[in-house]
């Protein structure tokens, strides 16, 4: 039995409509195919119409959203010309559907309509790729299928190429394997787009992965695609001197060095030979500066064959090696002396200029580099004319530890004592902390500050986008702010309504206030009466349930006060929020927030409580008495509150307690993160003076669980600024998630230790681990952070060193921090100004360590001779004595007697 298909219009859409909810995408397509194209093009303006009237919110809704994936096949069955299509295909919520669309509906309906314009669309709908996106999204699949069945050749841009590239690496589920040689040996896009794979930053990350056996039913780790470009270039279907000529070229312009991996492999297969290797000289000695140690070892590898065939100019190799010898990589730096030392005994005519750039490596960081550049240089110094020596000992001014009266006596010079260099002196003030930008004076300013608070979270953002919203809303500006704010709501839906993928409770919150302002009757009864009973709780014994309201600790003060906003913005509108900070540090300056209550008092408004409690929390310790004395005369309730806040000395410091985490003793999927051990810091308030405030029973009291767990920080300057004045507190709560930059190799936590450094409290076990912990950081980036960190303390005449080294020897006796990590932040330390503070953190240390000898120590031996003259150190002590007077002729022992030897000087 056929069934009757509906002649108006209005019927079509709803069938239509009703299958592509259904996520009926074969039924769609066959009502598109059997309907006329007048049908068609009737339906096109009300399909159009339709989807535009969808909002943001729409997409999130439940079980009968609308579906991006179908409404793209109405949009291909219905558009009247490849620009109108283009527009709405394109569009955000539209496009996310684009690699759902299954091929063999979009193939009927493309095929039952024949336009003439399908090449024009699918050109357009390539060009509209995203790098970012394409390589998992499906979306090159959506292009591919339109410019092959429009004969259709693709613009060359790096979305196609990255799309392109994921299609020929990934199998469908339900697809039969084929290798990668033979995809690409048919491919019709392979000349195409295959000199892009060199040119593109980035993509060799994806050309380094494996494929799935089905014989051998494993994962083969080889780098299938370049192997198989080796290949093709083997069997001629390539050109073997583009491939290598590009590879060099991606090579010598550098990339992460996970990129370059792939890249490396295709060097290796295609084996050039030492005359392909002369052609292209210049390029391998490129490569040695700064590439990645495995690619400058390429390089390495590649002048020395041009070397054994006679092609290698002194030149070349004596302006490589100048640069290469000051690399951290000590296996490429003793491996290009050995190098130099080999063409000294064999060109005796240009000694002088060999020596001379083997004297670079005087100013190597390692002493073990200087020591042996000194020991090549020492066994021709006597066949050198007395100008090469003299600039040899000037060359010699950056060796350190005991080698300067090596060279001293080497060179026939003296040495002078360096003078120790007051910290406080070497390193540059601190700078004070910036002042917050102007206020937001519109609506169109706040919908674009709330656009970017949602795709980059930044407390100076937070607080000018709350400070906007309330400051707009109480001057009855509100067409403006429903004009500027309905599309903000509508392009991030995704992160401002309630759904699994929202990233904190205050975007939830923010949402709610948002269209609250913009639409009343859409507030959704349960998330506002969840969100009021929260604020309703903490007003009553200042705790949160820790679902729709928000986590504990700093985060949840934030989302705290967001829904605080939602809930009184309408029933008790005040014209400004009194927490805004004065500095983006989260600071608040005690005179601006006298002069705002001094200001409510006048109109006869009261701040709101969770409001004035944070501002409270962000005035600075010492307050100029004439402030104090003027917030005496205030009358009104938050006014009396000022003053007695200045007059009890503000916020107490909470009791830190040192704890210790153990991991369980059977893992499972739930103690993912549980480490073997863990220091974090527990928080008690100071009962003597309690402020009665709700922050402080939920920032000043922290217990700890017995095993350590997964944590993270998000935005952490966000953190900072709820308690700008109390660094250690906020250390506190950030602890598990620096820890795990050590012990869990996680990243990105570290970027809180700076702002935690610019910030005002004493420093107490909290923020000491923390340093120690991410001084040890797996990720260079906190590793930079806590050094940051380290010379801000310091220039600020900070007493703290001395705990980090202590945090430091506790982390490392069992390897929950590697020294080896360690040695590299400290000697940034040392060289930035921060020699006396790097010295107390090592006499702390080191006689903890030195009975334990853990892996790595001799490097910090090392490093303890070069930081102690620079700190004018001296005497050594007993387990630094204990360890030198070992027998044999280890790294440790010579290490140690270096030491030894500095401090004895």
């Amino acid at each position: 039995m056929t069934t009757e298909l509906p002649t108006s219009t209005d019927t079509l859409l709803q069938w239509l409509d009703r299958r592509q909810r259904n996520k009926d995408y074969r039924g769609v397509a066959s009502l598109l195919s059997k309907i006329s194209e007048e049908d068609r093009l009737a339906l096109a303006p009300l399909v159009e119409a339709q989807i535009k009237s969808i909002k943001g919110e729409d997409w999130w809704r439940g079980s009968l959203t609308p579906d991006q994936a179908g409404l793209g096949l109405i949009v291909l069955g219905t558009a009247p010309t490849a620009a109108r299509a283009a527009a709405l295909l394109t569009r955000r919520d539209i496009r996310e559907g684009w690699g759902r669309i299954p091929r063999r509906p979009l193939l009927e309906v493309v095929r039952a309509r024949q336009v003439p314009w399908l090449g024009d669309l699918a050109t357009r709908i390539a060009g509209k790729l995203t790098a970012r996106d394409v390589a998992w999204s499906g979306e090159w699949d959506f292009a591919a299928t339109l410019l092959a069945e429009s004969g259709t050749t693709p613009p060359v841009t790096e979305a196609v190429t990255r799309g392109w590239l994921a299609r020929i690496t990934r199998f469908e589920h339900n697809e039969k394997p084929v290798p990668v040689i033979d995809r690409l040996r048919d491919d019709p896009y392979l000349d195409l787009l295959l000199p892009s794979i060199f040119e593109i930053d980035g993509l060799g990350a994806e050309l380094v992965a494996g494929q799935w056996n089905p014989d051998t039913r494993e994962w083969d780790t080889k780098p299938h695609v370049m192997l198989a470009l080796a290949r093709l270039a083997a069997e001629g279907r390539l050109d073997r001197a583009m491939l290598l000529d590009g590879t060099l070229d991606r090579l010598v312009r550098g990339d992460r060095p996970n990129a370059l991996r792939a890249f490396t492999a295709l060097h290796d297969t295609l084996a050039p030979t030492p005359a392909e290797q002369a052609d292209r000289v210049l390029d391998y000695a490129q490569l040695l500066p700064v590439a990645p140690a495995p690619v400058a070892t390429l390089g390495q590898r590649a002048l020395r064959a041009v070397d054994e065939i006679g092609r290698l100019e002194l030149e070349t190799l004596l302006d490589a090696s100048a640069a290469v010898l000051l690399r951290k990589e000590k296996t490429l730096v003793k491996t290009q002396l050995s190098a130099l030392e080999k063409i000294a005994r064999r060109e005796p005519d240009r000694l002088g200029d060999i020596m001379a750039t083997v004297a670079v490596a005087f100013g190597h960081t390692a002493l073990d580099i200087q020591e042996r550049a000194l020991t090549i240089v020492g066994k021709h110094v006597g066949k050198l004319g007395p100008g090469d020596v003299a600039r040899l000992a000037d060359e010699a001014a950056p060796l350190g530890g005991d080698l300067p009266a090596r060279a001293a006596a080497l060179f026939g010079t003296t040495i002078d004592e360096p003078e120790p260099v007051d910290p406080a002196v070497a390193l540059a003030p601190a700078p004070p902390a910036a002042e917050m930008p102007p206020p937001i004076a519109s609506a169109d300013e706040l919908a674009e500050e709330i656009s970017s608070l949602v795709h980059t979270e930044t407390a100076v953002r937070w607080e000018r986008v709350l400070a906007g919203v309330v400051a707009l809303h109480a001057a009855s500006r509100r067409d403006e702010l429903v004009t500027a704010l309905r599309p903000v709501l509508a392009r991030h839906a995704d992160a401002l309504v309630r759904n699994t993928w929202v990233r904190r409770p205050a975007y939830i919150s923010l949402g709610e206030v948002l269209r609250g302002i913009t639409e009343p009757q859409d507030r959704k009864a349960g998330i506002w009466q969840r969100m009021a009973a929260s604020v309703r709780d903490a007003w009553q014994d200042g705790t949160l349930p820790g679902t729709d309201g928000a986590d504990q600790g700093p985060p949840g003060v934030l989302a705290l006060r967001v829904a605080e906003i939602a809930g009184r913005i309408h029933r008790a509108p005040v014209p400004m929020l009194v927490a805004t900070p004065t500095h983006v540090n989260g600071s608040l300056d005690a005179a601006v927030l006298l002069d705002r209550l001094i200001r409510a008092e006048v109109e006869g408004w009261q701040p709101w409580r969770l409001d004035l409690e944070q501002a409270l929390v962000r005035v600075p310790r010492e307050v100029d008495p004439a402030v104090a004395g003027r917030a005496a005369a205030l009358t009104s309730e938050s006014g009396r509150r000022f003053a007695d806040w200045l007059r009890g000395g503000g916020l107490p410091d909470p009791v830190s307690t040192v704890i210790e985490q153990r991991a369980r003793e059977k893992r499972n999927y739930y103690s993912w993160g549980d480490v073997d051990r863990r220091v974090v810091v527990a928080l008690e308030p100071a009962h003597a003076r309690p402020t009665g405030l709700i922050l402080e029973s939920r920032l000043l009291r922290l217990t700890r669980a017995a095993h350590p767990s997964y944590a993270d920080v998000e935005a952490g300057d966000v953190w900072a600024a709820v308690l700008p004045h109390h660094r250690d507190t906020i250390a506190a709560w950030a602890l598990p998630a620096i820890a795990g930059l050590a012990d869990a190799e996680q990243k990105g936590a570290g970027a809180l230790l700076p702002q935690l450094a610019e910030g005002d409290g004493p420093v107490g076990p909290a923020l000491t681990y923390a340093v120690a912990y991410a001084l040890g950081a797996r990720h260079e980036p906190d590793r930079i952070a806590a050094v940051d960190a380290f010379l801000l303390l310091l220039a600020r005449g900070t007493t703290f060193a001395g705990g980090v080294g202590a945090a430091l020897a506790d982390l490392a006796t069992d390897g929950m921090v590697k020294l080896s990590r360690v040695v590299g932040p400290l000697g940034d330390i040392h060289r930035s100004g921060g020699s006396g503070g790097a010295w107390q953190l090592l006499t702390v240390a080191l006689p903890v360590l030195l009975p334990l000898t853990p892996r790595a120590l001799p490097d910090l031996l090392e490093l303890s001779a070069q930081v102690a003259p620079a700190a004018g150190a001296r005497g050594s002590f007993a387990e630094l004595d204990a360890v030198a007077a070992r027998g044999g002729s280890s790294r440790l022992v010579r290490e140690a007697k270096r030491l030894q030897h500095v401090l004895n000087r």
